[in-house]
C-alpha cells in the first residue's frame, strides 16, 4: 500500500473520531438545551420573572368593633411612623444610631428590626418607631439628606376610646408571634403575617374575631432594577378591609357598672338577657389600658401588669372561679323538689347549727332560725335547712342540677380563654382527689362550699335559666340579627326538663330573699311597681373558722385583712313578673353578700328604664 493511501486512510479515521466527538459534543449541548429552555423552561422564566418583579403587601384595613346601638369601641386611627426602607440601607446600626437623635430606640426595637429584616421582603418597609409627633416628623424631614433609607410614613394603629372599661371584653391587638406563622401555608398570608406593623387579636373579642376583621391583604407588584430599587408599578389589588363586628353590648350599662364596682379592689359584675343570651354588660376589676399595647407594649409596663397579683389582665367575669355561697341554694331547692324529698311547705327547724355524725354543721346565724319552710328559708339564706335536704337526696342528684343550669362546664361563650369551675361529685373526686366522696362534703356542697367552684358568668347563666322558665339559654358577646330575635326563645333554646311549678317556687323563694321584710336582700329591693326583682345573696368564706373562734365570736370582716374576707355574691333577675334581664355581681373578698346586691339593683333598674 502507497504512503499516500495510508495516509489518507489515518486521515479519515481521525476526521471520522473528531467528527463523532464534535457531534456527540453538540448532541449534548443541544440536550441541554433542550432541558434548560423546553423541560425547565417555565421554572426559569418564573425565576427570572421573580428576579425582574417583586411584590409588596398592601395590609387591609381592620374591622371595627362597635356596641349593640353602633357606638365604635375599637377604632382605627392614623398615625405617623419612622420607617426604613431595607433595599436603601447598607448599615443599618449607623442609620439606627442617627435616628435615635430623634425618636427613642430602645434595645428591644434594635432585636425587632434585626428579626423584620430576614423575614421581609425588599421593597416592605419596616417600622423603627410608631405614633411620632409632628415635631420629630419635622426633625427628620430637615436632616433627611443624612437618613439616606429611613422616611416618615403613615399607618393605622388600633384604639380603644373606653380605655379600661370594655379592656377585658375587646382584648387587644399585637405583632406577630413566629409560632403564628408557622402553620401557615399560604405565601401571601404568611408574608401578610410578617409584615412590619401589621398587628393581630391577641385578647377577647379582638382574637375571637380576628379573621372576620383581618380582612384579606392586597399587593402591588413593582419591577425593580439590579439594586432592588422601583423602577415602575406594574400592577396593584386593592386589600379587601375587614368586617365591623357589632356587640349586644350596651356601651352606656357597662359604664354604670364600671362605675358601680370602682369603689372595690377586685369585682365583676355580668347582665344578660335571659331570652337570647345577649351579654348587655360585663366589666371586671382590676383592668388595663388596652391602648397600651397598640404600639407595642414596654417590657416596664409589661412587668407591672404581668406581676400585679391582682391580675389586672384577667377577665374574672369569665376566668374568675369563686364558691358561689348562698346563690347555689336555688340549685339545692330545685334539686330536692325534683327527688321529692322535700315538699315546699315542709318546715325544718334550725337551732344555729345541724348534727350530722360527730360533726356539727353551723348556720351563719349563730342562734339559729327556728322553723322555716322552703320560701323563709330562702329568704333568711337559713343554712341548716339545706343541709337537711342534701342529706335526705346525696350528691348525685345535686350534681346532676347544677350541670343542667350551667354550672361546672364552659358557657360558649364567644370570648376565649373561659374557665369551667367545679361541680364536685363520686366520680369528680375520685378522679381528681383519688378520694371517696363524704357524705358531710353534700352538706357543704348544698350551701354553696367545699369544692364547688363557679365563675360570674354561669352564676348569670344559672339565673336567667331559672328566670326565663327553665331554658337552656348560652350567653353571647354579639348582637342577635333580626332574623334570630324572630324565632321564639322557648323554639331556639332546650328545655331543661324542670317541673314548672318547682321553678315557680324557687323564683318566689328568691322573691322573697329581696323583697321579704328581714330577708337578706331586703335593702337593696326596686320599691317601684313593676319593676322588682327577685335575687339571692351569697357569702362565701375563703378562710377555715375554728371550734375555739366560733366560741369567742367569730371575727367580723371589718376587722380581717383584705384577702381573709369572705367574698360579697349576689344574683337577680328583673322585672319579676315579666322576667327579662339576670345579673350576676362578685366582690372579692367584700364581706357579706348583702353589697353586691345594690350594685345589681342598679344595673336591672337601668335595663328597664332604657328597655335594652
Amino acid at each position: 500500500m502507497s504512503k499516500d493511501n495510508e495516509k489518507a486512510k489515518i486521515f479519515t479515521r481521525r476526521a471520522l473520531l473528531l467528527g463523532g466527538a464534535q457531534a456527540l459534543l453538540f448532541s449534548v449541548i443541544a440536550g441541554r438545551l433542550y432541558y434548560l429552555q423546553i423541560v425547565q423552561g417555565r421554572m426559569y422564566r418564573r425565576r427570572a420573572e421573580n428576579n425582574r418583579i417583586s411584590v409588596r403587601i398592601i395590609l387591609p384595613k381592620r374591622g371595627r368593633i362597635l356596641d349593640r346601638y353602633g357606638v365604635p369601641l375599637a377604632i382605627n386611627d392614623q398615625t405617623f411612623r419612622v420607617v426604613i426602607l431595607p433595599s436603601q440601607v447598607k448599615k443599618v446600626d449607623e442609620l439606627l444610631d442617627k435616628l435615635s437623635k430623634f425618636v427613642t430606640i430602645e434595645e428591644s426595637d434594635r432585636k425587632r428590626i434585626e428579626r423584620d429584616l430576614r423575614t421581609q421582603n425588599d421593597l416592605n418597609s419596616i417600622i423603627v418607631k410608631d405614633n411620632i409627633s409632628r415635631e420629630q416628623m419635622d426633625s427628620i424631614a430637615v436632616s433627611s439628606p443624612d437618613l439616606i433609607g429611613a422616611d416618615v410614613d403613615s399607618g393605622e394603629v388600633r384604639v380603644y376610646p373606653y380605655g379600661e372599661i370594655t379592656a377585658h371584653i375587646l382584648g387587644y391587638v399585637g405583632a406577630v408571634a413566629k409560632e403564628e406563622t408557622d402553620t401557615v401555608k399560604n405565601d401571601i398570608e404568611k408574608r401578610l403575617l410578617r409584615t412590619s406593623g401589621f398587628l393581630i387579636g391577641k385578647k377577647g373579642m379582638e382574637k375571637a374575631y380576628e379573621m372576620k376583621m383581618r380582612g384579606i391583604s392586597g399587593t402591588k407588584e413593582m419591577e425593580v432594577n439590579a439594586r432592588g430599587n422601583v423602577v415602575r408599578a406594574l400592577s396593584r389589588r386593592e386589600p379587601v378591609s375587614g368586617e365591623d363586628v357589632q356587640l349586644s353590648l350596651d356601651i352606656n350599662l357597662q359604664q354604670l357598672a364600671a362605675a358601680r364596682i370602682s369603689h372595690t379592689i377586685a369585682a365583676s359584675a355580668v347582665v344578660m338577657n335571659i331570652h337570647t343570651g345577649e351579654i348587655l354588660a360585663m366589666v371586671s376589676r382590676p383592668s388595663f389600658d388596652p391602648n397600651l399595647f397598640s404600639f407595642g407594649i414596654s417590657k416596664k409596663n409589661w412587668d407591672i401588669l404581668n406581676n400585679d397579683t391582682k391580675a389586672p389582665l384577667m377577665n374574672r367575669a369569665i376566668s374568675g372561679v369563686y364558691a358561689p355561697g348562698s346563690t347555689f341554694k336555688m340549685m339545692t331547692a330545685l334539686a330536692a323538689l325534683e327527688a321529692r324529698v322535700m315538699e315546699y311547705g315542709e318546715r325544718v327547724y334550725c337551732s344555729g347549727s345541724y348534727e350530722f355524725g360527730e360533726r356539727k354543721f353551723h348556720c351563719w346565724k349563730r342562734d339559729g332560725h327556728g322553723r322555716l319552710n322552703l320560701i323563709e328559708a330562702m329568704a333568711h339564706s337559713c343554712d341548716p335547712y339545706f343541709y337537711e335536704a342534701s342529706r335526705r337526696m346525696g350528691i348525685d342528684k345535686l350534681q346532676a342540677m347544677a350541670l343542667r343550669f350551667g354550672l361546672g362546664d364552659i358557657t360558649g361563650i364567644d370570648l376565649p380563654n373561659e374557665r369551667t369551675g367545679v361541680v364536685p361529685g363520686r366520680i369528680w373526686k375520685q378522679t381528681v382527689k383519688k378520694e371517696r366522696w363524704q357524705q358531710g362534703e353534700t352538706l357543704i356542697t348544698s350551701i354553696g362550699h367545699g369544692f364547688i367552684l363557679t365563675t360570674p358568668l354561669q352564676l348569670a347563666v344559672m339565673t336567667a335559666r331559672i328566670a326565663n322558665g327553665g331554658f337552656a339559654v348560652k350567653p353571647r358577646m354579639t348582637k342577635c340579627s333580626e332574623q334570630e330575635l324572630e324565632e321564639p326563645f322557648h323554639k331556639r333554646w332546650q328545655d331543661i326538663g324542670i317541673n314548672k311549678e318547682h321553678l315557680e317556687i324557687v323564683q318566689y323563694g328568691m322573691f322573697s330573699a329581696v323583697n321579704m321584710p328581714g330577708s337578706t336582700g331586703f335593702g337593696a329591693r326596686i320599691l317601684e311597681e313593676d319593676k322588682e326583682m327577685a335575687g339571692k345573696t351569697g357569702t362565701a368564706q375563703v378562710r377555715r373558722i375554728s371550734e375555739a373562734e366560733r366560741k369567742r365570736g367569730v371575727m367580723k370582716n371589718e376587722d380581717l385583712e383584705w384577702r381573709e374576707r369572705d367574698h360579697s355574691l349576689f344574683v337577680a333577675y328583673a322585672p319579676y313578673k315579666k322576667p327579662k334581664y339576670a345579673a350576676a355581681v362578685v366582690i372579692e373578698h367584700g364581706g357579706s353578700g348583702a353589697l353586691s346586691a345594690p350594685i345589681a339593683r342598679d344595673l336591672l333598674i337601668e335595663c328597664q328604664n332604657r328597655k335594652l
